[in-house]
């Protein structure tokens, strides 16, 4: 029996989105759903006690980050990450294959592995897939992911076939080095940016070499919504079925409930808690700018429809004063908020999904939210 693996309980008659029950070894989610992102073994701002009121309890760590500081040997011996930071929840990890592209400028790729900068100190670094496994091993996590390359959605056909064609080469090393098959469930991800015919290739011969899970990986990496959004509604049909789909890196509302109708059961993103650092905050009406002038003087909450204890306790103005003044109290209480927002989305997605109505509820919560 895998250690992690996924029920699809009901199909949207209206959409085709999947709800499910994601089965970890710590703990059963519901799905679709929203992971926070906990890049160095904490959600940035928030305490793990935070953490649990405003996420399903399935968040995720960085392997490179991770192995640069403080190294995955000394986090192993705290018994993972979940023993690091004090979390009793559920952990992924990613491979450091995002860092890959990232990183493009002080890195170099080969067969073997790829050689790095560090992104601060500028010491040669190498890694490999056989490397990157170990790592996620030392770390701990429920789930961890196959080492990759993140190619530039538009890349050449190619450089894209030759980039595919070693990842899953990649792959195929990591299953071989993971040493914890049995409390870690690895997933493959699925690369080939805007070339229908070579993701189709990837996902062919990730599921010969069989992994718990498949990622979906390169997407809202630059390439605009309409690519991202057609790319998702041709690999719904050809995505494992009853494995686990997880698009990588993906976290605004309307990618969300995008994503969902094109069948992706898992979701992670920085933006929530990157925007709150930069003021900016989610709300039922639209995203708002919380140091705007004109919110000065305002007494109400963030969002009149949110029960978070940040909009049911603090006004607008309170907040707008904490972001001017650059207090880390104001980051904290909108990454609160923010994550909060996304776990309620996340809520909501699946009642619809549920109800049949998923693409009423994308249409209502677009005219709401200011999108078109």
């Amino acid at each position: 029996m895998a250690t992690v693996w996924h029920e699809v309980l009901h199909v949207c008659k209206q959409s085709g989105a999947r709800y499910g029950i994601l089965h970890t070894p710590h703990g059963d989610f519901e799905t679709p759903i929203f992971m926070p992102v906990g890049t160095k073994a904490n959600v940035k701002t928030l305490i793990p006690e935070e953490i649990k009121e405003v996420s399903d309890g399935l968040i995720l760590a960085n392997t490179y980050h991770l192995w640069l500081q403080p190294g995955d040997e000394v986090v192993k011996e705290f018994g993972g990450v979940r023993g690091f930071m004090n979390w009793d929840g559920a952990l992924l990890t990613d491979s450091g294959g995002f860092q890959v592209f990232s990183l493009s400028k002080i890195r170099k790729i080969t067969e073997e592995g790829v050689e790095f900068r560090h992104h601060k100190s500028g010491e040669k670094l190498f890694i490999t897939p056989e490397k990157s496994i170990s790592i996620q091993n030392n770390l701990g996590a429920d789930i961890i992911m196959s080492f990759d390359e993140c190619p530039p959605f538009n890349s050449s056909r190619e450089y894209m076939i030759d980039s595919v064609d070693r990842t899953i080469r990649w792959a195929k090393r990591g299953k071989e080095a993971h040493k914890n098959p049995e409390t870690q469930s690895l997933f493959g991800i699925v690369q080939g940016g805007g070339y229908k015919d070579i993701r189709k290739h990837s996902i062919d011969e990730l599921e010969k070499i069989g992994f718990e899970g498949y990622s979906i990986g390169g997407l809202s990496v630059g390439e605009s919504k309409e690519e991202m959004y057609e790319m998702l509604e041709y690999l719904k049909d050809i995505m494992p079925y009853n494995k686990p789909r997880y698009l990588m890196g993906v976290g605004s509302p309307d990618d969300l409930i995008i994503g969902s109708i094109n069948g992706v059961d898992m979701f992670d993103c920085v933006l929530p808690t990157r925007n709150a650092r930069h003021g900016t905050a989610f709300t039922s009406e639209g995203k708002i700018q919380v140091k705007n002038q004109n919110l000065k003087l305002s007494k109400d909450p963030l969002d009149k429809e949110c029960k978070c204890f940040v909009c049911q306790r603090y006004t607008r103005g309170y907040l707008n004063h904490l972001v001017k003044a650059e207090e880390i109290l104001g980051m904290r209480l909108i990454s609160y908020h923010n994550l909060y927002f996304l776990r309620n989305l996340m809520h909501q997605i699946r009642e619809a999904i549920k109800e049949d109505r998923l693409l009423d509820f994308k249409e209502e919560f677009f005219k709401k939210f200011g999108y078109k």
